[in-house]
């Protein structure tokens, strides 16, 4: 056997977008991804109701956020309202199902589908700015929203909120969170593979392209507004069901929960999880959520030798969002998926990484 012929390649030998847009590198990645979600199925056989209670709520956390990601880290614009959408699609599924007598089933998607409505509207002058314009733009979208879901009692009920039905189909009732963590892990699966693919076709290298450098795709025939108001309204189509997936498990909506503290947790989700990364996505908004209660677990360690500690937990959570949200900025300004890819590249290598 020739030495050219005993050879094997090294390095990484992609010639087509096929091969370069996979979504998964080796057929190894695709059989453990393919178990991980066979061993999220089986979670509330082993999960206690405490640790259901926070696998559901990354999980429709983690479809809003990654709403959020398109605009911001796939397309390069900026939203601070995000959480107005998420609100918007809590109070639409509610609307339908309380008003229209719409079964949650259906009052979920079509919930999502009215906010992509107004996400739409929000993004036709938003398409046309960037910068702070844009910024200041969709921060005027959370305020409008908010005032509208303080006034507009036919549609949320005013400041007494709204009631929210369980989800029902065939006669089963999703009221435990045994049962209602699979609704929300399968819209998860769904809806993640659904912006794999997004991200891997024509319309999502668009995506890239106007965040990249948005005059290069303007001159290569792309529509700058067109892709700009799209991702607008996939944004908020994500945000409108991850929003009916939280009020249909609390069971009531209120206007008060859908604040510009909200949109701020929503950013702090993607910069931390890693900006335009799909998988970065769900860290980052799995340490949202268990930040919290890692501070609560702190400030009940310690109160018994501060006992003010307590009575500050409120403003304490706060704070340990914004430091993180620092401190990711200073030390790991590509986030927790950055992260892990260095660190399957240092083991791959072993001991010869460098």
């Amino acid at each position: 056997m020739s030495l050219g012929s005993s050879m094997r390649p090294c390095g990484d030998y992609r010639t087509t977008y096929a091969s370069d847009m996979t979504i998964f590198a080796t057929p190894v990645t695709r059989y453990i991804t393919l178990a991980f979600i066979a061993l999220l199925f089986l979670v509330p056989f082993v999960g206690s109701p405490y640790v259901l209670n926070l696998m559901i709520q990354i999980g429709y956390y983690g479809i809003a956020a990654l709403g959020l990601n398109l605009v911001v880290g796939f397309t390069g614009q900026i939203s601070l309202g995000h959480s107005a959408f998420f609100g918007f699609g809590a109070f639409a599924s509610a609307w339908l199902s309380n008003s229209f007598g719409v079964p949650v089933f259906f009052a979920i998607p079509l919930a999502g589908v009215l906010t992509m409505l107004v996400g739409l509207l929000v993004g036709i002058p938003a398409g046309r700015i960037k910068g702070l314009y844009l910024a200041i733009a969709t921060l005027a979208s959370q305020f409008i929203l908010e005032d509208f879901f303080a006034r507009a009692g036919w549609f949320t009920g005013g400041s007494a909120g709204a009631m929210t039905e369980y989800l029902t189909i065939f006669g089963f009732s999703f009221d435990t969170d045994q049962s209602y963590y699979y609704v929300v892990l399968i819209y998860v699966v769904l809806i993640f593979t659904f912006t794999s693919n997004l991200i891997r076709s024509r319309d999502g290298r668009a995506l890239v392209a106007v965040r990249d450098h948005y005059l290069s795709a303007e001159i290569m025939g792309i529509n700058l507004t067109w892709y700009r108001v799209m991702s607008f309204g996939l944004s908020a189509l994500y945000a409108g069901i991850g929003g009916a997936l939280f009020g249909h498990y609390l069971g009531f909506v209120s206007a008060e929960g859908f604040t510009i503290i909200l949109s701020i947790q929503f950013l702090a989700m993607i910069i931390i999880g890693g900006l335009g990364s799909i998988y970065g996505t769900i860290l980052g908004t799995i340490f949202m959520v268990l930040l919290p209660e890692l501070m609560e677990w702190s400030v009940n360690l310690f109160s018994g030798s501060y006992p003010d500690l307590v009575q500050s937990l409120a403003y304490i959570k706060e704070m340990a969002i914004g430091l993180a949200i620092i401190l990711f900025l200073i030390f790991e300004p590509e986030g927790l998926a950055h992260r892990w890819q260095r660190i399957k590249a240092y083991w791959k290598l072993y001991p010869f990484s460098y």
